[in-house]
């Protein structure tokens, strides 16, 4: 499931294909509608429920658009999203609809003036499709979005990498406990949201939790993994060591809580993430819907964010699934 969500663009702001697909993985378990804003919404449990649990996970991924194509068909972008412009030379571009694919242009060393160890600012950024200019305008026109050729892989044990983990591996977190949740009697009405524009403006969160208004909610997101040279907080998380539980001002204490002791009850492997004011993702923007949510955050580990190669543990993405589907089934952090 993770490697079709992987294999389809759906760039910030053109969440389409994602959203298509993701609707087809969702129906056997929810009643699922969209909105004019991209959002996806799956509803389970108890629709006529007083009580609400939003499940949020953004289905963008980063990207580009294209802003202008000169007389050599050579085509410019623009980051839509935060794109890491150190891995840029030569990456391998594609169209939203994958009938054309490119090359990020790089100067040879030979020709240069000796920085090419520096890497260029997405303002001097070229693509080559290999076309003349007029072929290259029968696929590509300016507004368009390219995003990273996606090919996802498995590597040793668990561990799999393709560009996109960030964030379709929290929405594959949120598919399953769908499914996990399928003929569980679940007192409260459960709303899974697949949020747009993440990577932009967050747009889709503040729209999506005003619309569906709940009383608490959990933000399903990717966050840093140990790697070399990692020094910090950073440094002790794991792949494989299980979802990662935000501790912040903007988040509720009670819902965290539960959410540790029910690893802690349960022996489950989990790690901590303490923040120091805003999480960076779109629990910010829920936390402060309308009059406020009580909001948590789950994070699942991941290496190498906004780039080509991300890596992350699907052992870890299972582990966030179940830990979710448990937090419901046992009530949430409601009549704690």
């Amino acid at each position: 499931m993770i490697f079709e969500l992987c294999r389809v663009c759906g760039v910030s702001g053109s969440e389409e294909p994602a959203l298509a697909l993701a609707k087809k993985l969702l129906e056997p378990f929810a009643k699922v509608t969209t909105d004019s804003n991209g959002n996806l919404y799956a509803e389970l449990g108890n629709p006529s429920a007083e009580k609400t649990i939003l499940l949020d996970a953004h289905i963008d991924r980063i990207g580009f658009i294209v802003t202008d194509i000169n007389s050599g068909g050579f085509v410019k972008v623009d980051k839509c999203g935060g794109i890491d412009v150190r891995v840029l030379q030569d990456a391998r571009l594609t169209t939203a609809d994958g009938r054309a694919e490119g090359t990020v242009c790089c100067l040879p060393p030979h020709l240069s003036n000796g920085s090419e160890d520096k890497a260029e600012p997405v303002s001097k950024l070229w693509v080559d499709f290999g076309m003349t200019a007029d072929e290259v305008k029968q696929y590509i026109k300016p507004g368009d979005v390219l995003s990273f050729v996606s090919k996802p892989r498995m590597l040793l044990g668990s561990r799999m990498t393709s560009p996109s983990l960030d964030n379709r591996c929290s929405v594959a977190a949120l598919i399953k406990t769908a499914e996990l949740l399928k003929d569980k009697n679940v007192g409260y009405n459960v709303v899974i949201l697949l949020s747009s524009q993440e990577e932009t403006f967050g747009s889709g969160a503040v729209t999506g939790a005003y619309k569906v208004n709940a009383d608490e909610a959990i933000a399903v997101d990717v966050s840093f993994a140990s790697q070399p040279d990692v020094t910090g907080q950073y440094s002790g998380i794991e792949l494989d060591g299980g979802p990662m539980i935000g501790i912040s001002p903007v988040l509720n204490k009670k819902m965290t809580d539960k959410l540790i002791s029910i690893c802690d009850s349960d022996g489950r492997k989990y790690q901590l993430e303490p923040l120091s004011g805003r999480t960076g993702t779109n629990a910010d923007h829920i936390a402060i819907s309308r009059g406020g949510v009580k909001t948590a955050l789950v994070s699942i580990p991941q290496r190498y964010m906004h780039t080509a190669v991300e890596v992350i543990s699907l052992d870890d993405v299972e582990a966030t699934a179940a830990l979710l589907a448990d937090y419901i089934i046992r009530g949430g952090a409601f009549n704690d």
